[in-house]
C-alpha cells in the first residue's frame, strides 16, 4: 500500500471539532474522531488524541499553540515518560532544597 492511497478525513464535512476535550490552565487533550480510507475501498474509524499548550511570547498580542498528536498506542508510552520526568524534577526539586 502506498503512503498517497489512504486518505484521512474528517467525520463531518463540517469543521473537525473534538469528540471531547479537557482543560487544565494552558494545557488541552482532545481527542478526534477520523476516518481512514483503505486501499480495498472499505472505511475505518478511529480516535486520535491531542495535546495542546497555548502560550503568548512576551511582547506579543498573538496566541500560539505547540500541538501533538497522537495515536492510541502512543498514550500510555507519554504517560510513562512524563511520570518518570515529574518524579526527577520533583525528587531533584527537593534535594537541592535540603543543600
Amino acid at each position: 500500500m502506498k503512503k498517497e492511497d489512504v486518505k484521512i478525513s474528517s467525520m463531518d464535512s463540517v469543521p473537525n471539532r473534538p469528540y471531547k476535550d479537557w482543560k487544565a490552565g494552558n494545557i488541552q487533550a482532545a481527542i478526534w474522531k477520523n476516518k481512514k480510507n483503505m486501499e480495498d475501498g472499505s472505511e475505518i474509524e478511529f480516535k486520535t488524541v491531542s495535546l495542546t499548550r497555548s502560550y503568548k511570547k512576551p511582547g506579543e498580542d498573538l496566541w500560539r499553540h505547540d500541538v501533538l498528536n497522537l495515536r492510541r498506542n502512543d498514550i500510555q508510552k507519554v504517560m510513562v515518560v512524563l511520570q518518570k520526568a515529574q518524579e526527577e524534577v520533583l525528587l531533584s526539586e527537593k534535594k537541592d532544597e535540603g543543600d
